[in-house]
């Protein structure tokens, strides 16, 4: 069974970051991210709510596993892999999408 230690390696290995942008990102040093990795050093419930931000899933998916990833934050990663005319046209799309809304409601 993996450990929030091995939770936090993974999804720092899976977004492609340093343990030195963590660290920076969390306030720490790299050899500290790498004694939280290796299960030596716990893990406050500050850092672990930024890492949560870091990582874009819930602190309960960092601590149980629960692989929970926020739709903000699966969209937002997505978007930014596509070239500039992918992310325009989407672009596009959503403000149709509103437009469409919002006159659906005023017809109501």
């Amino acid at each position: 069974m993996k450990t929030l230690a091995d939770r936090i390696k993974e999804c720092r290995i899976k977004l492609h970051l340093s343990q030195e942008y963590v660290a920076n990102f969390i306030g720490l040093n790299r050899a500290t991210v790498t004694q939280i990795e290796l299960g030596k050093r716990k893990v406050t419930a500050e850092e672990l709510a930024k890492l949560s931000m870091l990582f874009g899933i819930s602190a309960d998916s960092l601590l149980h596993g629960k692989n929970v990833e926020m739709p903000a934050t699966i969209f937002a990663r997505s978007f930014s892999e596509l070239d500039q005319k992918d992310q325009d046209e989407i672009m596009s799309l959503m403000q149709f999408k509103k437009l469409m809304k919002e006159q659906r409601r005023s017809n109501e």
